[in-house]
C-alpha cells in the first residue's frame, strides 16, 4: 500500500470495532482505531486486550436449526475475523459456539496489532471524528461521545438502567385466545390477551415468585417511570398492574361482550408482523422464570420468545430514527455506527454489523457504494429491521428467524387445505436460502472473497439457544 492509501477512523475495539477495523483492512483501507482501555477503564472490563467478552462466553447455538447459526456461517464465509477467532478458541458447549475468553480475545488483539494497516491508538474519543468513520464504542459509551452524536442525529439518546419487554413470534400466539382491537374507537393495532379473575391471581403469584435478575455490583438500579419493570409494578400491589400496563378498560372481549378482569396487549415489532412485544411487561427476569411467567398469559401458553425481556446500562441509537440499512448515519453518510450502539443485542450481533460497517466505510472510502446484504439472510434482515422497525420504545436486537422472510406456502394437499410446516421442516432450507443468498450478494455485488463454509450439525439440532 502507498501512503496515498484512504485512511478512516474506527472507535472502540470490542468485538464490533475490532471486526470493523479488520474487515477494512482486508479491503486495502488503512484504519486508525482508537481505544481508552487501558488509559481508561469501564466498570465491566477487567484487561485491556480488544474484544474482551464481559458476560457469557457463547456466540449462540450453531446448525441449520439456529438463526445464529446461519450468522455464523454468513460471516464464516467471508472470513470474518471474530467467528474466526472463535472457531479457533472454541471450548465444549453442546449445541453452541461458547470460547475460552481469554484465548479468544487474546487472538482478536494479536490479528489487530499486527495487522500492517491498523493504527491503535489510545485513549478517550470525545468527539464523533471527522471523515469516514465507524462508531463501535458499545453500552458504555462516553457521556461526551454519546453528546456529540445526539448533536449530530438531532435524536435523543438512551442510556439508563433499561428493561426491555419480551417479543413473542407472531406464529406461536394462540389466536383463538388473542384478539385484534384498540381501546374504545381506536384502531386494531394491538392483540389483547384476556384474564379471568384466577388466570390473573395465578400469573401474579408466579411473577412475584419469580427470581429477579441482580444486576453487578457496578450497576444502580435507577428507571425511569415510564420504563418501569413488571416485577417491579408488581411490588406496589396486587393490582397494580391491571390498573397500569395491564388494564381492561375499553377493550370489549367479543367472546363475552364484556371488558375481561385483566388484559396483556401485544404491539407489532416489525414492519412484517412477525413479531410482537408485550406491552408494558419491561422485565429484568431470569429468562427461564421470564418464560414460565409469560407462558401463564392466555394465548401465550406456547409463546416462542424471540428476545428476552432484558435490564441493564445500555446507550444506543434510535436506530429506525437515524440509521439506513447500510449502518451509516442518515444525517451524515460519512458515518457508520456498529455493534449495541447500533440497536443490536449479542455477541455474534455485534462482530457481524461491525464487519458490515467496516466494509461499508472501506467501500466508501474507495469511492464505491455501501451495501445491503439481501433480505433472505441473516444480516440482511438485521439491518433492515434496525433501519425500519417501529421507533417508538425501540430497543436492541438479537438475530432470530422473524428476521427473514418466510418460506413460500406450500401447495394446497388433495383436500385443497395448506399445510403449515414445522420449524424442523422449515428452518434449514431458509437457512441454506440465506446463506446461498449471502454468498451471491458478497461475491457479485460486494466483490468480496466467498468460502462456503462448514455447517457444524449437532447431533440433536436444539431450538435457538441464546445469549
Amino acid at each position: 500500500m502507498t501512503a496515498l492509501s484512504p485512511t478512516i477512523t474506527v472507535v472502540g475495539a470490542g468485538l464490533a470495532g475490532s471486526e470493523a477495523a479488520l474487515a477494512a483492512a482486508r479491503l486495502g483501507v488503512r484504519v486508525r482505531l482508537h481505544e481508552m482501555r487501558p488509559v481508561k477503564m469501564t466498570p465491566a472490563h477487567r484487561t485491556g486486550n480488544f474484544a474482551e467478552l464481559v458476560c457469557s462466553t457463547s456466540l449462540g447455538g450453531e446448525g441449520e436449526m439456529q438463526a445464529k447459526g446461519l450468522l455464523q456461517a454468513e460471516l464464516r464465509s467471508v472470513g470474518g475475523a471474530i467467528v474466526g477467532a472463535a472457531d479457533a478458541s472454541r471450548v465444549p458447549a453442546g449445541n453452541a459456539l461458547a470460547v475460552d475468553r481469554d484465548e479468544f480475545s487474546a487472538r482478536v488483539t494479536r490479528a489487530v496489532r499486527e495487522h500492517p494497516l491498523i493504527e491503535v491508538v489510545p485513549g478517550e474519543v470525545e468527539a464523533v471524528p471527522e471523515g469516514i468513520a465507524v462508531i463501535a464504542t458499545g453500552p458504555l459509551t462516553s457521556d461526551a461521545l454519546a453528546a456529540d452524536l445526539m448533536r449530530l442525529t438531532g435524536s435523543e439518546r438512551l442510556s439508563f438502567y433499561d428493561a426491555a419487554a419480551p417479543v413473542i413470534a407472531f406464529e406461536s400466539i394462540n389466536l383463538d385466545v388473542a384478539w385484534r382491537a384498540g381501546r374504545y374507537e381506536q384502531s386494531a393495532d394491538y392483540l389483547n390477551c384476556p384474564f379471568t379473575r384466577e388466570e390473573y391471581l395465578r400469573f401474579f403469584e408466579a411473577l412475584e415468585q419469580a427470581r429477579a435478575h441482580t444486576p453487578h455490583d457496578w450497576e444502580k438500579l435507577e428507571f425511569f417511570e415510564g420504563c418501569m419493570p413488571i416485577e417491579e409494578i408488581a411490588r406496589r400491589g396486587v393490582d397494580t398492574p391491571r390498573f397500569g400496563p395491564m388494564s381492561p378498560k375499553g377493550l370489549d372481549d367479543p367472546r363475552t361482550g364484556r371488558w375481561p378482569y385483566a388484559v396483556a396487549q401485544l404491539r407489532q415489532e416489525d414492519a412484517g408482523g412477525r413479531m410482537w412485544s408485550l406491552v408494558g411487561f419491561q422485565t429484568g427476569l431470569k429468562w427461564g422464570d421470564q418464560k414460565a411467567v409469560v407462558q401463564l398469559i392466555p394465548g401465550l401458553e406456547n409463546a416462542e420468545i424471540v428476545r428476552y425481556g432484558v435490564m441493564h446500562r445500555n446507550t444506543y441509537l434510535n436506530a429506525p430514527e437515524v440509521l439506513d440499512s447500510t449502518l451509516a448515519l442518515r444525517a451524515d453518510g460519512q458515518k457508520f455506527v456498529a455493534g449495541v450502539l447500533a440497536g443490536t443485542e449479542g455477541y455474534l450481533e455485534s462482530a457481524a454489523t461491525g464487519w458490515l460497517a467496516g466494509t461499508n466505510a472501506a467501500r466508501l472510502a474507495l469511492g464505491l457504494a455501501p451495501l445491503t446484504p439481501p433480505a433472505e439472510s441473516m444480516l440482511g434482515g438485521l439491518t433492515r429491521y434496525l433501519a425500519s422497525a417501529n421507533p417508538r420504545g425501540f430497543q436492541p436486537m438479537n438475530v432470530n428467524w422473524a428476521l427473514v422472510p418466510e418460506l413460500p406456502a406450500p401447495e394446497p394437499g388433495p383436500n385443497g387445505k395448506v399445510r403449515k410446516l414445522g420449524k424442523r421442516e422449515k428452518r434449514p432450507p431458509m437457512f441454506r436460502r440465506g446463506l446461498a443468498a449471502f454468498m451471491a450478494w458478497a461475491g457479485e455485488e460486494a466483490g468480496l472473497s466467498v468460502t462456503p463454509p462448514a455447517v457444524p450439525q449437532p447431533e440433536e439440532d436444539a431450538l435457538p439457544v441464546l445469549r
